[in-house]
């Protein structure tokens, strides 16, 4: 159902049951999925991908033209993913010529008034909590949940299950099931509660506890308690994330509890 007052370019590509508000607009270069929602006053530029079941709460933008000097106009997309819900106002800027389009996955909940920058990838289940600030090249994995008012500097990259506090300044990266918390953002224990809540089982959960006893709690740098987690804990799915994350870290991860 399209109400009335609602600009929608003839060229847009709208799915079936999907229901616009008043006062809404819709782009050239627009698909939207089936059975949607797009609030009043919400503004889908050209480039915007919207799969089924998403809803758009009022006065979000979504695909505007990146905050890069360096963009040139090129075709860029944001994609937003299969019953993810978009709160009011939040701003999603589309890609660039790095990765030509911004990502949000299945399930996420983005609430008011945050802003995720051009080329950044938010997996699936992530929740983003009011206010939060995303610069660009971000990669948000499965199940993060970042905090109300924190602010994420570009290129960070967060792993899987990790929890990180409210008002939080990230500036390097924060490794898989982990909470992140204090000022300097550092490592606050194992996000055991929220894997619980997705059925991690107790081995799995006291397997991932011993891996960051050996890189945050026994006096290791970063070197040595990868080393000593390859020779003397048993293979894993969890182990390999953890590694392979820490591995592939350009930024650095986040310091220890007594750093």
């Amino acid at each position: 159902m399209i109400k009335n007052n609602t600009f929608i370019h003839k060229d847009s590509i709208i799915g079936k049951n999907t229901k616009i508000d008043p006062f809404s607009y819709i782009g050239n270069d627009v698909e939207i999925g089936d059975n949607c929602w797009i609030a009043n006053n919400v503004t889908l530029f050209p480039g915007s991908r919207i799969g089924n079941n998403v809803k758009i709460f009022p006065g979000a933008v979504i695909s505007s033209v990146p905050q890069d000097l360096k963009f040139e106009g090129e075709k860029t997309t944001v994609e937003i993913d299969n019953n993810t819900t978009i709160r009011e106002f939040v701003t999603i800027s589309r890609g660039t010529n790095d990765k030509l389009k911004t990502s949000i996955g299945k399930n996420c909940l983005i609430m008011a008034y945050s802003h995720i920058a051009h080329d950044c990838e938010i997996h699936n289940n992530c929740v983003i909590v009011n206010n939060v600030q995303i610069g660009g090249h971000v990669v948000i994995n499965d199940y993060a949940i970042i905090g109300g008012g924190s602010l994420v500097h570009q290129f960070s990259k967060i792993g899987a299950h990790s929890m990180i506090g409210g008002g939080s300044l990230v500036r390097k990266d924060v490794p898989p099931y982990c909470k992140a918390g204090k000022n300097p953002l550092s490592f606050r224990g194992v996000n055991s509660i929220g894997l619980k809540r997705r059925n991690f089982s107790r081995k799995e959960i006291n397997q991932i506890q011993k891996i960051y006893r050996i890189i945050y709690l026994e006096g290791r740098n970063t070197s040595q308690a990868l080393d000593k987690i390859q020779s003397d804990i048993k293979d894993s799915k969890e182990k390999m994330t953890v590694l392979d994350f820490i591995n592939n870290s350009e930024r650095g991860i986040i310091k220890g509890l007594f750093d």
